[in-house]
């Protein structure tokens, strides 16, 4: 039966984020269970979990409580929409808390089904303020280089990942790029952090000038970008773009799909970081991953001039059927309460402060390991080449892809980004287990070194 499923998952299943013709002869990883921080594959292989899936199991694999959860509203009222002023007591349960834990003042919460809707909906929001305003030519958006904000059309072209955009032929969707905030590979030689951020401000401002604060609507950032590297900005720079966008009249989209509800070492990745968006997104942590739910988190300030307009016009035209779902909102609402009570940031840095220490003795000094970086329960290990210079690896050598293999060989999941490799373990993982999680990834890299030598 087992080599029946995976037969059919080759021959049928058109896979996200995979080269389809090595999945036609490899075939899938098939994972078969869940335990706490470990998942099971169809041969009884055990990995510790090191990222969460996709950044997202907040809380493991299997939760007892929310399972009960889930089945006990299926049972009440197992679907509904939120369309025409419907809506179901778990909806309003989850926008109340979302709505208290955000940092935006006066926080109204559009229920969507993914991050990449989620960034839409901003988006879509940021070009209705600006119609209700008066102003129908401030359309751009602001991304940057490295960005990954989805996978939708509009998620796509904000994200700054060539591989999202190449062959897709997508529309001009008047987005811009401005520079990853990388100091590690895009400072130059000499250059202090300081200076570093003094120029990326300075190239930001330039950008807005040059193509005219009145064509420009918003700009889209995460507070640490996830795939583009786990990069942290450096000190000073979310404050000192906030500055700049306010008094250009344009608003600051936070997308925290990977860094809210606790990640960062604080509720949401804009705290960490010293801002206050106008919206800003939320994912994966808000259902620990376990139902497909998201949210747009929208100031006062837009809401009202939103709201304006709306009801001038007679109904606010944007919406998903499964918005506000009540079984992904129940489980949502069980999972932010859990979460309340284990106060997961303060988790999330107590959990960290111990990986930081066990990566910093255990594979820092390794010659392929650049720099360790991130915050909160969040790392990214970057691999080089040649630590003295921070020169990378050639891209055809697929280092990273070498490394995260060898870590699966050592009964650990991680995932790499290019030669950069990702940590985002559960909440739920012990000290113990982040030290294995750590053994594996030092022994996946003697693993690769010596394979570099041959």
């Amino acid at each position: 039966m087992l080599n029946s499923l995976r037969s059919r998952d080759m021959a049928y299943h058109f896979h996200s984020q995979t080269n389809p013709r090595r999945h036609e002869l490899d075939g899938p990883l098939m994972i078969v269970k869940g335990e706490g921080c470990h998942v099971i594959d169809e041969l009884g292989n055990r990995y510790l979990e090191g990222m969460g899936g996709l950044w997202c199991a907040s809380l493991g694999f299997e939760n007892e409580r929310l399972a009960e959860v889930a089945a006990a509203q299926m049972k009440t009222l197992a679907t509904y929409h939120t369309f025409n002023y419907r809506s179901n007591d778990p909806c309003a349960d989850v926008v109340e808390q979302v709505a208290e834990l955000s940092p935006i003042p006066g926080s109204r919460v559009f229920l969507v089904n993914s991050g990449s809707e989620a960034n839409d909906t901003m988006v879509k929001l940021a070009w209705y303020y600006n119609i209700a305003r008066g102003k129908p030519l401030k359309r751009k958006i602001i991304s940057r280089t490295g960005a990954f904000h989805g996978s939708t059309v509009m998620g796509a072209a904000l994200g700054g990942l060539p591989h999202m955009h190449e062959s897709f032929n997508l529309p001009g969707l008047n987005v811009i790029y401005a520079e990853k905030p990388h100091f590690y590979k895009n400072g130059l030689p000499g250059e202090s952090e300081e200076a570093y951020c003094n120029r990326l401000v300075g190239e930001l401002e330039n950008l807005i000038d040059a193509e005219g604060p009145d064509t420009i609507a918003a700009m889209i950032a995460e507070p640490i970008m996830g795939a583009g590297g786990v990069v942290t900005p450096p000190a000073g720079y979310f404050p000192r773009v906030r500055e700049i966008l306010t008094r250009h009249d344009i608003l600051l989209l936070s997308d925290e799909v990977v860094c809210g509800f606790g990640r960062s070492g604080n509720w949401f990745g804009c705290e960490t970081f010293g801002f206050v968006p106008d919206m800003m997104s939320v994912a994966k942590g808000l259902s620990s991953g376990y139902v497909p739910i998201a949210a747009a988190v929208i100031g006062d300030h837009v809401y009202q001039t939103i709201a304006d307009e709306a009801d001038r016009i007679g109904v606010f035209g944007h919406g998903f059927t499964y918005s506000g779902h009540p079984v992904t909102a129940a489980v949502a609402a069980e999972v932010l309460r859990t979460y309340r009570e284990m106060d997961v940031p303060g988790r999330a840095r107590e959990l960290g402060n111990h990986l930081f220490a066990k990566l910093e003795a255990s594979v820092a000094g390794h010659p392929l390991v650049g720099e360790i970086r991130g915050a909160g329960f969040l790392a990214g290990i970057e691999l080089v080449a040649d630590k003295g210079t921070r020169t990378p690896f050639d891209p055809a050598l697929k280092v990273g892809a070498l490394v995260e293999g060898r870590c699966r060989a050592h009964g650990v999941m991680i995932r790499n980004m290019g030669d950069v490799i990702s940590i985002c373990p559960p909440f739920v993982m012990t000290t113990s287990q982040i030290d294995e999680l750590v053994g594996g990834i030092a022994a996946a890299l003697e693993d690769a070194h010596a394979e570099l030598r041959k």
